[in-house]
């Protein structure tokens, strides 16, 4: 069996990946490209997108390391090796909570350029200043254009979304810092900046109108992720030993990794593209886990759950959307999409005319942010919900109708009371969430059929289960309207794996306002 690619498991240093012989999914003709047409750029990305390898990919570059590029694209594009003094800055990896430890930090960095050219600090916590001497001091000590890459410039306004005092401060100290990147242009080769938002360029970058935003540019729509020619062309090894262990066929594991980690389009004319993390973790370990959210549930998803009321069914089902919509400043959003596209929870799935389809990626993403919902909309007891839904799940896979609806009624009046969520939207959406999160079902919600929509259906391997919901309404006129409307006509030829017919139940379910759970349901079964 030829051998497998050791792949770079959390490892964003470009020299340590080439050094350790890692696998490296070759970039570097976009790199080039980008290097030799504009001179300022920003790029924003999801998390754990393979920003801070590209970043690291330049700051070699730019350093004349044409060792570390042997055997990739850039060795035979690049026939001029020059070293530029590089000024690589990243803000990840700290929490920025209050102004002092921004300080510390911009301290610490600076201090460390500073001691590098000889440079005593004269001016404090003036950034600005400091950044500007060190710049012009590189370039005349080296007679070369110094280059500036900045990775997730957003960290510290990120970590303050719910302090907007504190926000505005860092926003302001940042705008310091920038200046001199647009005073100094006549100097500088190079400036590259990364992150997951994109805050307005006024509030950020002062006077730096000058900045190429390649975010959504179909040129460069592959530079971070793997794109789906480069999976199905370069890891075949890695995909049939996915396969053989997870006892599928090559094809089926071609469609499964499809399923959980493609979907991603960054423009319109975006190839498909893999989440990077998910995809080399889901090889290495030959497994088809949800890596992406098994680091945790992001501060930003958690804030923005707080602080918006979102329907989850439209990320689910996909909905229109102009760029104007997604592709915005996150602090003058209205409302979650913006941030949700930006930080890779949504994505672009069709383009016409002007209007774009945006919706989940794929069923990792889909299964850890409905999963993330739940809390909010049901109990925050992560482990009573998930108990609750293992049951739920096990009901309905068995056709147990009265435990499952039981279990429902049970978990219901467990929520805490909350005077502006007793609505039918409410209680809809908690069941909703509840069948979506049974992942081996197919859930549909207001299905259009001949003679209306209905509310919800959930299709099991041996069952197909309508149901119909009423707020202080009677359980017997919800099924009776899935009766008289006939939705579950179009269900009729639904079969079981051995062929015969499935069963299909309809489910009529009233809410009650008072106990604040089911009040009472009715159903019946056709075969």
């Amino acid at each position: 069996m030829q051998e497998l690619k050791r792949f770079p498991i959390g490892v964003q240093d470009f020299e340590r990946l080439r050094n350790d012989g890692k696998y490296y999914v070759d970039k570097t003709d976009l790199v080039y490209k980008m290097t030799h047409t504009d001179d300022y750029y920003f790029l924003s990305r999801p998390r754990r997108f393979g920003k801070s390898l590209l970043v690291s990919t330049l700051k070699c570059y730019f350093e004349g390391r044409k060792d570390l590029f042997t055997g990739l694209a850039m060795e035979k594009l690049e026939t001029e090796w020059k070293k530029y003094p590089v000024f690589k800055i990243s803000f990840a990896g700290t929490k920025f909570t209050d102004l002092q430890t921004f300080n510390i930090y911009m301290n610490y960095i600076l201090s460390e350029f500073e001691a590098g050219y000889g440079i005593k600090n004269e001016n404090g916590n003036e950034w600005g200043a400091r950044f500007s001497k060190l710049l012009t001091t590189a370039h005349a000590k080296n007679g070369m254009q110094p280059v500036v890459l900045v990775d997730e410039y957003d960290a510290p306004l990120l970590d303050s979304m719910d302090n907007p005092e504190l926000q505005n401060t860092l926003k302001q100290e940042m705008r310091k810092f920038f200046s001199p990147l647009k005073d100094l242009g006549g100097i500088i080769r190079f400036v590259f900046l990364t992150g997951i938002s994109k805050f307005s360029q006024l509030s950020i970058f002062s006077e730096l109108n000058n900045l190429k935003v390649i975010t959504m540019n179909d040129d460069y729509a592959a530079i971070c992720g793997i794109t789906e020619e480069e999976l199905f062309t370069q890891m075949k090894p890695e995909i049939q030993a996915l396969a053989e262990k997870q006892k599928l066929t090559y094809e089926e594991a071609c469609e499964a990794l499809k399923e959980q980690y493609d979907g991603y389009h960054f423009s319109q004319n975006s190839p498909d593209v893999y989440n990077p993390f998910s995809l080399i973790n889901a090889l290495a370990d030959k497994s088809l886990s949800n890596y992406w959210f098994a680091t945790g549930t992001p501060t930003i998803l958690t804030k923005l759950i707080s602080k918006y009321d979102m329907d989850p069914k439209d990320f689910d089902e996909g909905f229109p959307a102009t760029q104007e919509m997604f592709d915005a400043p996150t602090e003058t959003a209205t409302d979650a999409i913006p941030m949700l596209y930006q930080s890779g929870y949504i994505t672009i799935k069709g383009y016409d005319d002007g209007f774009y389809t945006l919706q989940f990626p794929n069923n990792e993403v889909r299964f850890g942010f409905l999963k993330s919902l739940m809390p909010y909309y049901a109990t925050p007891l992560v482990s009573k919900n998930d108990t609750f839904l293992l049951k739920f799940t096990k009901a309905l896979r068995d056709e147990e109708l009265e435990q499952a609806l039981n279990l429902t009624r049970a978990f219901i009046s467990s929520v805490p009371y909350n005077a502006e969520k007793q609505t039918e939207a409410h209680y809809k959406t908690i069941f909703y969430l509840v069948a979506r999160l049974c992942t081996p079902f197919v859930v549909r919600t207001e299905e259009a059929s001949a003679a209306g929509r209905s509310d919800m259906v959930v299709e099991t391997k041996t069952a197909v289960y309508m149901f119909e919901f009423k707020l202080d309404g009677s359980a017997e006129e919800a099924l009776k309207q899935i009766s008289d409307k006939g939705y579950l006509i179009q269900y009729t030829a639904r079969t079981k794996d051995d062929g015969s017919a499935k069963m299909l139940y309809k489910i009529g379910i009233s809410f009650d306002t008072q106990t604040r759970t089911i009040g009472e349901w009715k159903w019946s079964k056709d075969s």
